[in-house]
Formats: structure tokens, sequence, C-alpha cells
């Protein structure tokens, strides 16, 4: 999602000195039928309105509207001036998806790079993890290969880990989906 890579690129800054504060977010809005019926000969969108991310029933996505904020800072200045601190981004990678069979069917072995990656940026392991906001769309195809990569980063471990996706509750939101994810995450 383009509004994760804004917040990873803000991150980035911040660590780089480039910058005190940040602002990085994402909008979607559907303003022309194109992507809508794009999206129909595809097939991708649910028949029945409604997107059930990880469920046997799950037969496609709903497209949304929306638009997410987050202003970050480093830790350090937030703390040193008192202000309200909803949660710590402990580490980001960006990574591209590579070869795969199209735009609906992730490649898994992209996304367990990128797993791991970003747990060692983040200097955690994967047991200390307990909750994943996934991409989620509710696809048959998707949402198996998203799984199989979850399970293949983090699956030996001691205890459960919970998945969620913020589409299941106000559909994909496109260019914002990352950030509606980040904020639901943060807010829970």
């Amino acid at each position: 999602s383009s509004s994760l890579v804004s917040v990873h690129l803000a991150c980035q800054a911040l660590l780089r000195g480039e910058t005190d504060l940040a602002v990085a977010g994402g909008v979607n809005l559907m303003l022309t039928p194109e992507a809508s019926i794009a999206c129909c000969k595809l097939r991708a969108l649910s028949p029945d309105g409604r997107c059930f991310a990880f469920a046997e029933r799950a037969n496609g996505y709903v497209r949304g509207e929306g638009c997410g904020v987050v202003t970050l800072q480093r830790l350090s200045d937030a703390m040193s001036q008192e202000r309200p601190i909803y949660a710590v981004i402990r580490g980001s990678m960006v990574n591209h998806d590579g070869v795969s069979n199209g735009l609906t069917a992730p490649n898994v072995n992209s996304q367990i790079s990128l797993y791991h990656q970003t747990l060692e940026a983040a200097d955690l392991s994967p047991d200390q993890i307990d909750y994943i906001e996934a991409h989620g769309t509710g696809t048959p195809l998707g949402d198996p290969i998203e799984i199989e990569g979850l399970d293949a980063a983090y699956g030996e471990r001691d205890s459960k880990l919970m998945i969620g996706s913020v589409k299941t509750n106000i559909g994909h939101l496109e260019a914002a989906a990352g950030v509606a994810s980040l904020i639901k995450t943060v807010l829970a």
C-alpha cells in the first residue's frame, strides 16, 4: 500500500534526522467507474458486497473510500515534549512482490522475505508478535497465499498468533488501505 510506504519513508526520514516531525497517510476516492469496471472484469469484487478475509466463505473484496493520516515523531522527542504516544513503530520495511501470477496472486516468497526483514529491522523474534494486521482481501486465491507466508515466518511459536484485516470492517481503501490498517491496530 502506498500509504504504508509513506509511513515507512517518514520513519526513515526521522531516523536519518531529516525531519523532527512527519505526517504520512493516504486517501482513496472512487471518482470514476474505470477501476470498479476493471475489478468486475477480474471478478475480484464480492458479489454479496461483504468482505470475509481469511474465511471459508471468502468470495472477493469490497472497494471503499477513506483517508487516514498519522503524525510521527522520534520516541525520545515525543517523551521529552510530553506528547501523547499511541504506538511505537519498532521497524518497517518495503519490498516488491517480484514475479507473481498477477495482481490477485501475491508472491509468497517475497512476503516471507519481507516478514523476516521487518522482524530483523525491529529487533524482534516471531514469538514476540501476537497480532498481525494483514492485507486479507477476502479472495479465495490471495488469502491462502498470505496465510502460507505468515505461517512460514511466524508458525513456529508457543503462543497463538491472531490475524485480522480492516477490509472486513470498512472495505479495501486501496491507496489508503495500509494506513487504515495501522490506525485500526493502534486503536485496538
